[in-house]
């Protein structure tokens, strides 16, 4: 079994707005918030640190974000800001909450910002671990959404305390167009690129407008991904702007980047609701769909990647049938074989094309 490497999990907000504890399995969050808000807020849970082990997921993208006032429909307002003060001090509050359960379990979870920092990890997953205590999880710092950044002077302190990927929307913010709210670059937001290129952070075109997209590419002078996006060219009729077009995708190839799928539901069926519609209409096969997309657009199997956002809003209720937990991700692998992908490919696509980019644009040490 291949180790994997997820491209965003929101570890903190869940830790923070709904008091899951990702030490435990899924299956026993599940079983502590039955009949809770919480699942009514975002479904049953589908991410912990023993489904990591069963399922060999050695890193993960484990985000910071907040939700703007504006767009906030939960009764649950702990993780929501309405100015960039607010913003600042809730994304801070999420990375110091990494900090402590790293500082506090760190034989289940370490902080990388590192190139040494995941060859350690992978070392670790790499050795025989015959006494059964399993392995620590990486984490790698992604920020989603930038209105945390009140200027870009700040992302020096962001850079020390361990950020090294940022996705400069969510919905638009100050510095471009976002999800629901298109629009271009701003000056705002050319500046953040230009200053975030002289710390190498990882820019994520997730969740960016494709106008906005479209100028990043040709103008940040770092390394570009989209951690966590489906293909527009599958999802026709969506009406929706959180897809990438066949030309960011070209873009982030071209960029010698890798794209993350989603396994969610209403990021791979057009109209498919949950409540309305049965899980077994969207079987695992419309991931290897998306997957499979970007490497015909590729040439090769390089720069595709599986990015979950599990917990990020959707649980159980709204995946592929075949998923039960993060675990069940390696289900992936029968599928490619039988689409004549080798174990090299899968590989690549499981873990090895978002390790390549990590050791490739992770400081040293």
């Amino acid at each position: 079994m291949p180790i994997l490497v997820d491209g965003h999990a929101d570890i903190a907000y869940n830790m923070l707005k709904y008091g899951r504890d990702y030490t435990r399995s899924a299956a026993e969050t599940r079983k502590l918030e039955i009949g809770s808000a919480t699942v009514l807020d975002n479904e049953d849970a589908l991410l912990g640190w023993p489904d990591y082990q069963r399922g060999q997921v050695a890193v993960i993208f484990s985000t910071i974000y907040a939700t703007p006032a504006r767009w906030s429909s939960s009764k649950n307002k702990s993780q929501v800001y309405k100015t960039f003060d607010e913003a600042h001090q809730l994304y801070m509050e999420q990375l110091m909450t990494y900090h402590r359960m790293t500082d506090y379990t760190p034989d289940k979870f370490r902080l990388i910002s590192s190139s040494r920092d995941l060859n350690l990890i992978l070392e670790h997953w790499n050795s025989s671990n015959s006494d059964g205590s399993g392995h620590p999880v990486g984490m790698v710092v992604l920020m989603e959404g930038a209105e945390c950044i009140r200027h870009p002077s700040e992302l020096e302190e962001w850079h020390e305390l361990g950020v090294r990927l940022i996705g400069p929307a969510w919905v638009g913010t100050r510095y471009c167009g976002g999800w629901k709210e298109p629009g271009p670059l701003t000056k705002e937001g050319r500046e953040l690129l230009s200053a975030m290129a002289d710390y190498n952070f990882t820019l994520d075109l997730s969740h960016m407008d494709e106008q906005a997209a479209v100028e990043a590419l040709d103008i940040y002078r770092g390394p570009i991904v989209g951690t966590h996006a489906n293909c527009l060219a599958l999802m026709p009729n969506s009406n929706s702007n959180r897809h990438f077009s066949d030309r960011i995708i070209e873009g982030i190839i071209k960029r010698d980047g890798v794209v993350g799928v989603v396994p969610f539901n209403s990021y791979l069926k057009v109209g498919w609701t949950v409540g309305k519609n049965e899980r077994t209409e969207v079987p695992l096969g419309f991931v290897a769909d998306h997957i499979d997309h970007i490497c015909q657009i590729a040439g090769d199997a390089l720069h595709a990647g599986i990015g979950s956002d599990f917990d990020g809003g959707f649980g159980v209720q709204s995946i592929p049938p075949e998923i039960d937990t993060v675990a069940d991700l390696q289900n992936l692998g029968s599928l490619f074989q039988t689409r004549g992908y080798s174990e090299t490919d899968i590989a690549n696509i499981f873990s090895g094309n978002w390790l390549t980019r990590l050791q490739r644009d992770l400081p040293s040490s």
